[in-house]
Order: structure tokens, then C-alpha cells, then sequence
């Protein structure tokens, strides 16, 4: 089977990724947690993950039938490492809502026109009307992260971008949108091994790109850049979430329960959505570099 990019992370992954890396993935069995610092040593039970799952479902059902009758916007913003989890997680979030009023936003690199656009204007054209969810599989925050470490923007682009995000997202939660948003965070062991079971899996392989290859090696880099960001734009009215999701199932009801505990539609039931795991979804100050 031919592998993307010419099999460049089973490359790096054999002659590149420090050793304590590739040791965790090699003695790694089905179930085992690769980064040693995560507070659960094994993945979450199918059995446990299912149930738990499903009742959240019952009660995004609800969420979505009040929002349609009040009009209220919500908007999820997720962001996070590269294989970090953030496209399944929005996939169990829309998985029983009515689609057309639950939309992903994943926008690709701007066009000659919108680079000439206020930086935000593309994203303001997405957000939700009455009744909508809106989940942006990765946001605005690109220039604080990806752009910055690839040197897509100019160290004053971003220091623009850190001055105006604040006041941005105090307009979007002053208008009366629902903000929330989440940082995915997964160690480095779990990632690689996450990018070389989609590099042998061609119903995944879709999922690399050379920026994913390219940032393999700019794991320090990356990790400057987010807690900069994490640091510069955790705010009282649009605090960031972040999730440790070395664990996927874990990391997916957190971030479910986080929005289901935060919003007052009708019939909730707080026993079924269950308690935040705070070992691994809390504020900035649960991310680890």
C-alpha cells in the first residue's frame, strides 16, 4: 500500500521522534494510556462510554428543541493539537441533532480576496442564527497557533489579533451568542501514534496533511505558540476549556457535559448528563505542554 507523503511519519516516527517517544508507542498495549502524566492509566470502557453517551444524546435532543423554540445561538469553537480528537468530537455532538440546524464550519485557507478582508470577517460570516449550533472545527485562533509557528502571519498580524480577539468575542457574547471554547490537548506519544494509524489506514489517510507531517517537528514550537494563546485570550466573558483527550471517549463527554451543564433548556435532567471530569477538562492552567 502506497503511504501519503511517501511514508513520512512512519519516518519520523523510526529515525526523528525522541526516544522516550517511540519507546511509550512501542511497549504500548490496546488499552494503555501513553503520557504518563494523564490521571486515568486506561481508556474508558466501551460499556461505561456507550451509556453515558447515550443519555447525553437524549439531552443534546433537548438543547437543540430549545433552541429552536427561544432562537437561542450557540457557537462551539474547537481547537487544539493536530489528531487531538476535535472533528469525532463534533461528530458526537451533531450525531442525533437535526443537521440543518447544526452546522460545522471548517474553513480552508483564504482566498487572494478574503486575505485582504478584516481577519475575522470570514468566521462572522459562519456564526449561528436563532435556533442554530454552530461548531467551528478549528477558528480564528489559526493565527495564534498554526499560522505563527508555519510563519503564515507576521509577528504584527498576531500581536493585531491578540489585541483585538478580546474585545471580538465580547461583542459576539454581548449580542447574546453562547460561546464556548474548547482547547483539545494530547500528549505527544498518543499523537504520533494517532498520525501513523491514519497513515495504514486508507479510509483515513484522507485526514494528513503536509502541515501535519511538517508540525511532527515543531512539537516545542507549537507548545510556545498555545500557551501564549491560551494565556492572552482566556477571558471572563469567553473563557477558554481545555480537555486532555489522550483518552478520546473521556475527552468527548467532557466536552458535551461542559456545554449540556451551561445552558438552562427546558427538561434537563443533570443526573443523566453526570458530573465534569476536572482531572481532564477544566481551565488553562489543566494544559500541559
Amino acid at each position: 500500500m502506497e503511504l501519503p507523503f511517501d511514508g513520512a511519519i512512519s519516518a519520523f516516527y523510526a529515525n526523528e521522534a525522541p526516544k522516550p517517544i517511540r519507546d511509550a508507542i512501542a511497549r504500548a498495549d490496546k488499552d494503555d494510556i501513553l503520557n504518563p502524566d494523564y490521571p486515568h492509566s486506561e481508556r474508558m470502557k466501551g460499556k461505561h462510554y456507550d451509556r453515558d453517551m447515550k443519555r447525553l444524546q437524549i439531552e443534546l435532543v433537548k438543547l437543540q428543541h430549545w433552541a429552536r423554540e427561544t432562537g437561542a445561538r450557540i457557537a462551539c469553537v474547537f481547537e487544539g493539537r493536530d489528531a487531538a480528537g476535535k472533528g469525532g468530537t463534533i461528530k458526537r455532538f451533531r450525531e442525533n441533532l437535526n443537521p440543518r440546524g447544526a452546522r460545522v464550519v471548517a474553513l480552508s485557507k483564504p482566498t487572494e480576496t478574503e486575505a485582504t478582508q478584516w481577519y475575522f470577517q470570514r468566521y462572522v460570516d459562519h456564526l449561528p442564527s436563532g435556533g442554530e449550533l454552530v461548531f467551528y472545527d478549528r477558528s480564528w485562533y489559526n493565527r495564534g497557533v498554526v499560522e505563527h509557528v508555519f510563519g503564515f502571519c507576521t509577528p504584527q498580524q498576531r500581536a493585531h489579533f491578540f489585541a483585538q480577539v478580546p474585545d471580538f468575542e465580547k461583542m459576539l457574547v454581548d449580542e447574546g451568542i453562547h460561546l464556548f471554547k474548547f482547547w483539545l490537548n494530547v500528549g505527544r506519544a498518543e499523537q504520533l501514534q494517532r498520525f501513523l494509524k491514519r497513515e495504514n489506514d486508507p479510509l483515513k489517510q484522507w485526514k494528513l496533511s503536509w502541515i501535519d507531517v511538517e508540525g511532527l517537528k515543531k512539537w516545542e514550537a507549537y507548545s510556545d505558540a498555545i500557551r501564549e494563546t491560551l494565556a492572552r485570550s482566556h477571558t471572563d466573558h469567553a473563557p477558554w476549556t481545555v480537555i486532555r483527550s489522550d483518552d478520546k471517549k473521556r475527552a468527548r463527554l467532557a466536552a458535551i457535559r461542559t456545554v449540556l451543564h451551561a445552558l438552562p433548556y427546558d427538561r434537563k435532567d443533570a443526573a443523566a448528563i453526570g458530573p465534569i471530569d476536572g482531572q481532564i477538562c477544566g481551565g488553562p492552567g489543566l494544559w500541559d505542554g
